[in-house]
């Protein structure tokens, strides 16, 4: 992409309203517009970023069995009722009303229409186990929306919903999960630890917090050192082996692990000095099991194997796209700009004509962009007629993980210079060293 024929709208000065530091570069950065409290656009830079979220996650769900669809964003306020939830549910909920007058909602989460798509089709223990999720725009009316997309109104979520004959089937349902979110935040390039979360009226072990550890997390956040060194489970990790995810899961929930809400300042005591960490944390994903909570008010019941009907067993498991491409920039950003991880990031190159207007840096450029882009490199192209320093302050600050500095001093010897982002290292190679470098 030719950046003279893109749309970056990149702001010299921070915006007063941004108050923390993915805000603050997101704006700055041309990746996102404020269109009312809480509500943003997404423009061309920050939806490229947003769209590869959306697709580690979705690879990711679909490798553990998780089946896709797509429900409305908007609500009968009826299926609310059926579960009690519609007059409980408080001001969060923006509730409307057709031209007919009947009720409706803009959908804060999918509880109540999952379990009735489910139960208008699902007869027997024979279709089960089922888990179906959605990526899909929720609304939230929070009272003080701040903090750019960390606490947005309308956010971008993907939900999946679990259906389980009996509770040890949920189990085996939640840990394909747990194991799935630990590959997801591994690709995005984040670091995350999974920590008990409150599970409600139904107790019990099955509801973890992913937490991810940035300077600029909203709250403390307390866990054994070695969970920053624990394997990820690989990509080939059967997903049909109840025992093995089982085993998986009892790994990563073996040591002390806990948000400030679930802390015990005596058990972390406990651990030797040298282990404890005790950091800030973003919160990326949460899942969590709740029984027949909706599907015995709804009746969404199957028949076992000796004829009787049951509510099923459920659960959800939640991850905002749109929250994250905030939280990778919370944890991974410098006094520069944003450190994009190479799988999320809008561009793999930001390729610098350091003099526009010169045959040779002008041809230079035009043949190195030619190949990258024909061996599948996305490549930012600065073709515009700036200074130097406004083109390395701008690739800084989006983020990009290579640059390649092409000016007339280095071509004299036949060279280009490539620097990573992540940690400012630069090399000077022949274009053809570079392609190949690149295009790996």
């Amino acid at each position: 992409m030719r950046l003279s024929r893109y749309f970056l709208p990149i702001l010299r000065e921070t915006p007063k309203e941004a108050e923390i530091v993915s805000h603050r570069l997101m704006l700055r950065a041309g990746m996102m517009r404020q269109e009312a409290a809480g509500i943003y656009a997404f423009l061309p830079l920050g939806f490229r970023v947003l769209q590869k979220i959306c697709r580690i996650v979705r690879e990711e769900q679909d490798r553990s069995g998780a089946l896709e669809l797509l429900m409305p964003t908007i609500q009968s306020a009826e299926l609310w009722r059926e579960s009690g939830r519609y007059e409980a549910y408080g001001k969060e909920m923006l509730r409307i009303s057709d031209r007919h007058e009947r009720e409706m909602l803009y959908g804060p989460t999918n509880e109540e229409m999952i379990t009735e798509i489910f139960r208008a089709y699902v007869r027997s223990y024979k279709d089960l186990p089922l888990n179906l999720y959605h990526i899909q725009w929720k609304f939230r009316d929070e009272v003080r929306p701040r903090f750019g997309l960390m606490r947005g109104r309308e956010f971008l979520m993907k939900d999946a919903y679990s259906f389980d004959v009996d509770q040890a089937g949920a189990r085996n349902s939640y840990n394909k999960m747990f194991v799935a979110y630990l590959r997801t935040f591994a690709r995005l390039g984040l670091k995350s630890i999974p920590m008990r979360a409150e599970s409600g009226p139904i107790g019990g072990d099955m509801s973890h917090e992913f937490i991810i550890l940035a300077s600029t997390g909203e709250s403390e956040v307390y866990c054994h050192k070695d969970y920053l060194d624990f394997a990820v489970p690989s990509a080939d990790i059967d997903f049909d082996d109840p025992a093995l995810l089982q085993a998986t899961v009892d790994k990563w929930t073996s040591l002390y692990a806990a948000t400030s809400e679930k802390h015990d300042p005596a058990s972390f005591a406990k651990l030797p000095p040298d282990k404890q960490v005790s950091a800030r944390g973003i919160e990326v994903g949460h899942i969590f099991y709740f029984g027949t909570k909706y599907s015995e008010p709804m009746k969404a019941l199957v028949a076992t194997g000796d004829g009787k009907e049951v509510p099923v067993h459920m659960g959800s498991y939640g991850i905002g796209p749109s929250r994250l491409v905030a939280a990778i920039i919370e944890a991974s950003h410098d006094d520069a700009g944003i450190v994009w991880p190479e799988a999320v990031a809008p561009f793999k190159v930001a390729l610098l004509n350091l003099k526009q207007g010169d045959a040779a840096t002008d041809g230079a450029c035009e043949q190195l962009y030619r190949d990258l882009t024909k061996k599948g490199v996305e490549v930012l192209y600065n073709d515009l007629d700036e200074r130097p320093g406004a083109k390395f302050a701008a690739a800084d600050l989006i983020g990009v993980p290579y640059q390649v500095l092409i000016g007339p001093r280095g071509l004299a010897e036949g060279k280009v210079e490539v620097k990573r982002r992540a940690d400012g290292s630069r090399e000077m190679m022949s274009p053809v060293a570079a392609s190949d470098l690149l295009a790996r």
